[in-house]
């Protein structure tokens, strides 16, 4: 059996070509973390009022006065109530003093002129325009829950397509429809048309980030594989989340901020000929000569010389003329080894999604300025990702991701003590817990990217997109949690992210071990231990999955 990374050795691990498509492929993620943050700040909801019409002929004292005061002994007053506006202007018309409203029978009514929005942090939001609030509130977290159940089909879609028909194709693909449904947006109408074009926006955002996260670690290999993974594509991602707080707060139009939303798409577009398709996947669909050409391209490109014949097989010319075998998303299911690891992966991206919004909704609860805010919860993944890249390099996967995951969860069970009598160090916790979660996720990524297959990989991984998705739609109903108990939300983030941690102990350990091309070549199921007493899987375990591959498999991995 030919492994494909010692096949490819020849070109090195960071010569000209690797440092040209790790650039360019980090740089195709900047438009899907440009866009990610826009559920945040397209969808604000700053605070508000009844609006009193200015044929009212009442004075500003009136005026004020004419909202009433949330419950006893608060100084707030009603974002969705006001005094009956006849029993105001008849007091106002008697010359009597706004306080007589005190002693009159207070009759109250639901807002009847619009609201008028606090303009502090936000000149205008698709809440502020639309009027999401009071009756229509209820249309706020089903927008985002849209966007994300964009996400959710996207990523179910584009997976399989990217499977099929190449990464590349469909990663250009998915920048051209954050440009083009970004740029729609600061055109619609209305809500209905809002959340149609939110829907198609979320599709291209997350489907783009995981096909080029995919066609980086397939195309480089050792060191610089590591490298892209655990830190370049996550930084040039969370770089691009930091430009979009700034621009946002640059620009507090919604519609001005949704075209420029779509300026990073149209930028990517020219990359489309610095940026070669994958070789690993163009062999696992029998696309020998191509992927030839990618790699002795390379070789010039590097100034080495490759082998005459690259993958050397006495069945070269009968592999070449089998056509390859179509993967689905039933086939993630269809066998024990791999459906064992699917079924444990789907439940952690799940909790791990749902951990990492929920802690980006629920910083709206805390004091100080949102924007610097999200711009502290935003910058703390750097960190994060240069502790998910020197954890990948030494230290076992299952490891880090537990002690991570586990820093995150107890964080965040500690702001219920602190978040009324020191907001300093609430704040600080809130950091640490998404220091933590942002680590554990983003070595999930790695770990699951190293667990899944070549000829199924993209599916695989955007079926845990999916997953993730799926966490993401929930996470805008978390602060509804609230009602029954204030510190709820950060209870069940927290709770979720220990169940991460009980799953982990169930997968199996892939530090230093080459990537599977097949299903077959999986790691086995497994027992629940502690990470630290992991094993490799013995030589009798890959025997025995070697003895059950099919003639089709067998002369494909000799290939590769």
């Amino acid at each position: 059996m030919q492994n494909y990374e010692e096949s490819v050795s020849f070109l090195g691990t960071w010569g000209p070509f690797q440092r040209r498509v790790f650039f360019f492929i980090c740089l195709t993620c900047v438009p899907s973390g440009y866009n990610i943050l826009s559920v945040i700040f397209l969808l604000a909801s700053p605070p508000h009022h009844c609006k009193i019409p200015v044929h009212s002929n009442l004075s500003q004292d009136w005026i004020q006065a004419s909202i009433p005061v949330q419950g006893a002994g608060q100084t707030e007053r009603s974002s969705c109530r006001r005094f009956e506006l006849d029993l105001v202007q008849n007091l106002s018309a008697a010359g009597l003093s706004p306080n007589a409203l005190l002693n009159s029978s207070r009759e109250e009514e639901d807002c009847q002129d619009r609201w008028n929005y606090s303009t502090e942090h936000y000149q205008s939001t698709v809440v502020t325009e639309f009027n999401l609030v009071c009756r229509d509130r209820w249309k706020h977290p089903l927008s985002s829950l849209v966007y994300f159940l964009g996400g959710l089909c996207g990523c179910f879609l584009f997976g399989q397509l990217a499977d099929r028909f190449g990464r590349k194709p469909v990663l250009f693909a998915c920048l051209a429809m954050i440009s083009i449904f970004s740029c729609a947006l600061a055109f619609a109408p209305s809500w209905p048309v809002f959340t149609v074009l939110f829907f198609m926006l979320g599709s291209g955002q997350i489907a783009g980030f995981i096909v080029g996260f995919v066609l980086g670690s397939e195309i480089l290999i050792g060191s610089a594989r590591v490298l892209f993974t655990s830190l370049g594509y996550p930084f040039a991602y969370v770089i691009s989340m930091i430009l979009l707080t700034g621009t946002a707060y640059l620009v507090r139009s919604w519609r001005h901020l949704s075209l420029i939303m779509a300026v990073p798409g149209l930028a990517c577009i020219p990359l489309w000929w610095m940026i070669p398709e994958s070789p690993r996947w163009l062999l696992s669909r029998g696309r020998w000569q191509e992927a030839e050409l990618v790699l002795k391209s390379a070789a010039l490109e590097n100034k080495v010389e490759p082998p005459n014949t690259i993958f050397a097989s006495a069945n070269v010319e009968n592999a070449t003329d089998q056509k390859a075998e179509s993967y689905s998303f039933l086939d993630l299911l269809r066998t024990s080894n791999i459906r064992h690891i699917m079924l444990i992966l789907w439940i952690i991206w799940f909790s791990e999604s749902l951990s990492y919004f929920g802690v980006s909704f629920n910083t709206s609860s805390l004091q100080g300025n949102p924007y610097l805010n999200y711009f502290l919860l935003t910058t703390v993944e750097l960190p994060a990702y240069v502790t998910v890249w020197l954890s990948t390099c030494n230290l076992p996967r299952r490891v880090s991701f537990i002690s991570f995951t586990l820093l995150g969860s107890l964080a965040l069970l500690l702001v219920q003590v602190t978040q009324h009598s020191h907001p300093a160090v609430t704040l600080f916790l809130v950091l640490l817990g998404k220091y933590g979660i942002m680590a554990g996720n983003g070595l999930m990524y790695v770990y699951s990217g190293e667990m899944l297959p070549t000829v199924i990989r993209n599916t695989a991984m955007s079926s845990c997109a999916m997953f993730s998705r799926l966490g993401s739609c929930v996470s805008p109903y978390l602060l509804q949690l609230a009602v029954f108990y204030q510190f709820l939300p950060w209870i069940v983030v927290a709770g979720l992210s220990l169940l991460s941690v009980v799953l982990c102990g169930f997968l199996p350990e892939t530090f230093r071990e080459p990537l599977p091309d097949t299903i077959q070549q999986m790691a086995v199921k497994q027992r629940f231990r502690w990470p630290w007493t992991s094993t490799p899987p013995s030589q009798d375990d890959w025997k025995s999955a070697k003895d059950q591959l099919t003639a089709p498999e067998i002369i494909c991995m000799t290939r590769l």
